[in-house]
């Protein structure tokens, strides 16, 4: 008579296993095989782990008799050769993922699944299983820009040192101007959300003029200071500078994060901060706005209240903005930083490598 073998279990091998059973990103067929080796370490025997999971006494005692010869590995995978075979080889696949790689189909820019289906005499649901398992996205494109900025890395870690060690008693802004928001009307009327149906929008839009959005986020608390004008010149800039002033201890040193903007550079704005030495500007490199934390509140204002907005004339659209900025004040969430500036760096160096027309100078 078979004997099924004793499980005995480490201290780490229990953890893993009771861990598994209780994460929601298990497969259900790897929980039920730890809750196999789970059991029978306590000393249940097949038939009642296969009474208790409702499984067969053959299943158990293979999962039982497997971790006990092989540990974790015995029960994370099945042995080499079961499961479905590919019905197609692996050079076609090679060549599927070539042609998507490397490629491009006749008078278009990207593969489709019926593009490359026609191409290769297969059918668009196996073209479409082979990049979903070499994780290929043909339809999706991101863009990026790689900055030039000659002094990229010294403005980095600039910016960064702020964001991850700002000096004490010293006040860190992230500022910046959101303009040209345009205060736009729908041509008719848009029909409500319902059930079954989506909420519905004019394609076409009538202009009632635009608004800037003057912007400074402070990093330590979250709070954005705002103010909105009609144009975004230097006199604009000083205007909102002297707001900054106004609503900051005199006491303490404030620190601006700015974009390279002309208007953030010009000689009476230089003048003026000559005259208030607290004031300390520090510059992202160019073609580097991510390095500025308040485009991450520009991007929550235009997709919570100007994307959908109906506004009739550019007052209702200032009043539509100053409303979001108290909201957002009353309880308002600080934006963390967490990537260090030798990441960056050396992904930025891993991108000029693979962009020979990029300057490769930092």
């Amino acid at each position: 008579m078979r004997i099924a073998p004793a499980v005995h279990l480490t201290v780490q091998d229990r953890e893993w296993l009771t861990k598994q059973t209780k994460s929601a990103l298990t497969s259900k067929r790897l929980n039920q095989r730890c809750l196999v080796v789970l059991m029978a370490s306590k000393g249940k025997n097949n038939e009642q782990i296969a009474k208790k999971l409702k499984i067969t006494r053959q299943k158990a005692g293979r999962w039982r008799s497997r971790f006990a010869e092989l540990g974790r590995v015995g029960i994370e995978s099945d042995r080499p050769g079961r499961g479905r075979k590919h019905v197609y080889t692996a050079e076609i696949r090679r060549v599927i993922v070539r042609k998507t790689t490397r490629e491009k189909p006749t008078a278009a820019t990207h593969w489709s699944r019926e593009s490359m289906a026609k191409a290769m005499d297969l059918s668009p649901s196996t073209v479409g299983r082979i990049w979903r398992e070499h994780g290929l996205k043909p339809h999706l494109i991101r863009t990026f820009k790689v900055s030039k900025d000659p002094r990229f890395a010294e403005k980095l870690e600039d910016v960064v040192g702020l964001y991850l060690n700002a000096p004490e008693h010293a006040i860190v802004l992230c500022c910046d101007e959101k303009s040209q928001v345009q205060a736009l009307d729908r041509t008719q009327p848009g029909l409500p959300l319902k059930k079954g149906r989506a909420g519905t929008m004019t394609h076409d839009y009538v202009r009632h003029g635009t608004t800037t959005l003057f912007a400074a986020l402070n990093i330590a608390d979250g709070t954005i200071l705002g103010q909105c004008q009609n144009r975004h010149r230097h006199q604009e800039w000083l205007k909102f500078l002297k707001l900054i002033d106004l609503q900051t201890p005199a006491d303490r040193e404030v620190h601006l994060i700015l974009d390279n903007y002309a208007t953030h550079k010009h000689p009476k704005v230089k003048a003026w901060l000559a005259r208030h030495p607290r004031f300390h500007l520090h510059f992202t490199p160019t073609s580097a706005s991510w390095l500025n934390m308040v485009e991450r509140f520009f991007r929550d204002i235009t997709e919570k209240r100007l994307r959908r907005g109906v506004f009739h004339s550019v007052p209702e659209l200032v009043a539509a903005l100053e409303e979001y900025l108290a909201h957002y004040n009353q309880n308002p969430t600080p934006f963390v930083w967490t990537a260090k500036a030798n990441d960056i760096l050396k992904k930025v160096e891993r991108a000029r490598k693979k962009l020979p027309n990029v300057n490769k100078s930092l």
